[in-house]
């Protein structure tokens, strides 16, 4: 049997610096439950590919251009 590889869990400053953003920010995600987060005792730790997951569901796609129809 083998054991899956183990992922390196980030920190929260770790986590603001990937995300471009301060503590507040992550703390406040956290709060809200709008970021995945794991638990290791009473720390707070996140796996990479969940702050990943993160910036692409908070990606914007700009819209397309349309031209104006003339009456």
């Amino acid at each position: 049997m083998t054991t899956p590889p183990i992922e390196t869990l980030l920190t929260i400053e770790q986590a603001a610096a990937m995300l471009a953003v301060n503590e507040r920010m992550i703390r406040r995600l956290i709060e809200t439950r709008r970021i995945a987060f794991v638990k290791v005792g009473r720390h707070v730790r996140f796996r990479e590919r969940d702050v990943t997951a993160a910036i692409h569901a908070w990606t914007i796609e700009p819209r397309k251009r349309t031209l104006a129809k003339v009456r």
